[in-house]
Formats: C-alpha cells, structure tokens, sequence
C-alpha cells in the first residue's frame, strides 16, 4: 500500500475546504485554529504544493486542495458506513430464524414488529425452511416447522395446534350456502393442498365412507391455497390457529364443526445442543413465540 500522509491532517483539509474556513473546522474537530493551520502545512509540505489560498477573509482550497478534499469526503463516508455497520453487527445476538413459508407469512411475520419492540438488542433474519428438508443448525439458529414433533436431533416444541377446517370466503357462502351439513359439500368447489387427501379424511371424519371429494384446483403450498380461498374460488382446509386473523375478520368462514389433522402442528424446532452460540437469544425468542401462540394474545 502506498505510503499516506497523516490521518489527523487529512481531516483537517476535509473539514476545512467543506467548510472554507479553518476556524469552523477547528470547532468541528475540536481542536484549535492553529493547530488546524499547523496540519494543512504539514500537508502541504507532503504534497509539496499549496492546498489552500486567502480570498479576502476566505480561505479556499485550491484546485489541487479541492480534488484531494472530495476524494477524502467520499472515502470517509466510506469508511463511516462500514464502522457502522461493523458496530451494528455487535450490538446484539443476530437470530436466523427458519420458517414454513405458510406460517412466516401469515403469521409471524405480521407479529414480528412485536418482538423488535421487546427485544431491540436482537437483530433478526427470517429465511425459508422447506417441508423434509434437512436443518442445518451451523446456517440457521431456529426454526418453525409442521408436523407430528418426531424430528430428530433437535428439541421440538409445540406452539400452534394443527386442527384443520374447512373455511371459505363470505361471497362464495352466499352463492353456494348454506354449507352447514358434510353432505352440502359434495359436488362444491373445493380445494387442495399439495393432493386430494385432506378431502378424503374429511370426508371419512364427517362420516361420508364413500363419497370421494370433488375435483378442483390443486396449490403446492398453504400460502397459495390460502390465496385461493380468499378470493373465492372453493372451500379450503384450513389449520384454524395459522387463520385466526382470517376468521375473526370475516374474510374467511369456517362451514362445518369437521376438524381433522388434530395430531399435527406448527413446532418450535431448537438445536440439541443447549451450548449453541446463540443459546440466549433463542431462548428469548421461544418464550415470545410461545407467548405470542397463547389463547387470548
């Protein structure tokens, strides 16, 4: 790396040539007026030119002393940025957070706000988990899964029961209700997640043995077929909990008392190891999780 000249004295032709003027430089800096002139000297002596000039009761960088003063302002934002950024990243435990995108989306994401204002010291990453595959705790430090709580290798906690419904939107209750009886869903517009099974233990549970759900379109994801529902286009099964906000707004319904899925839920998925290096702040998060997930919250 090439030889620089002192850290202190450019600041002062920083500060100076922003300002044009020694003496405002000087009570930026918080040093004396001569000490800002006795920097620009030695500068100047580096440089073996002249970085300013008197006009009148102005001092003024010349075109050499202004070049080098609008580098310098760019490389200190630079440098600013990156202290920053530094400073930022050790002001707490960052938390990566794994989640389903069904439940990050419906319902976390929209209560995260929450925990920044009780946690503030925890920065947060919220990235996707994908149904079977394999967690990674070197890449993340938490996650949030569906399932029967039989992982391996991690500690599993129960948070949001699965109890699964069937809802619609009101527009499509109106025009095709009522829908109150398991046998008024035959021939209805339904829809799927991922396959037809849903719908045929819902048929089984609501005691219809043989009768095989109606065709209709299938969403590889929750989300979608969330999306779906709410615009109206069938009847969906639903887990109750992820959809709460949807119910109790009215832009989703619930049509019969037929719950299935009672053995499934969304998990809090932790490392084994109580040692992580995030133990802390996973464990604040858990609480809150579980807080949050709490009858009445």
């Amino acid at each position: 790396m090439a030889k620089l000249p002192p850290l202190n004295a450019l600041k002062c032709l920083e500060a100076a040539a922003r300002s044009q003027s020694f003496s405002r430089a000087a009570e930026e800096l918080h040093v004396t007026q001569s000490a800002v002139s006795h920097q620009i000297r030695l500068l100047e002596d580096w440089f073996g030119t002249s970085l300013f000039e008197r006009r009148g009761r102005q001092t003024v960088p010349t075109p050499k002393g202004e070049e080098l003063a609008r580098s310098l302002a760019e490389a200190f934002d630079i440098i600013g940025v990156a202290c920053k950024r530094i400073a930022q990243s050790d002001a707490g435990p960052a938390l990566t957070i794994a989640a389903l995108p069904s439940i990050a989306t419906i319902w976390l994401i929209p209560r995260l706000t929450r925990f920044f204002a009780e946690r503030p010291e925890i920065s947060v990453k919220v990235v996707y988990a994908f149904h079977e595959q394999a967690l990674d705790f070197e890449d993340i430090d938490i996650a949030i899964l569906w399932g029967t709580g039989d992982w391996e290798g991690c500690r599993a906690t129960r948070f949001l029961d699965g109890a699964t419904v069937a809802v619609c939107n009101r527009a499509l209750l109106d025009r095709e209700g009522p829908l109150d009886s398991p046998q008024a869903l035959l021939g209805r517009p339904l829809l799927h997640d991922t396959d037809r099974h849903d719908w045929q233990t819902y048929m089984r549970r609501a005691g219809l043995k043989h009768a095989g759900p109606a065709p209709g379109p299938i969403f590889q994801d929750f989300n979608l077929l969330r999306a779906a529902a709410l615009a109206g286009q069938g009847i969906a099964l639903c887990p109750k909990l992820v959809i709460a906000d949807d119910l109790d707004s009215g832009r989703l319904v619930q049509v019969s008392d037929v719950v299935i899925k009672e053995d499934h839920a969304y998990h809090v998925i932790e490392p084994a190891d109580p040692g992580h290096r995030h133990a802390a702040a996973i464990a604040a998060f858990k609480s809150w999780l579980l807080a949050a997930a709490a009858p009445g919250d």
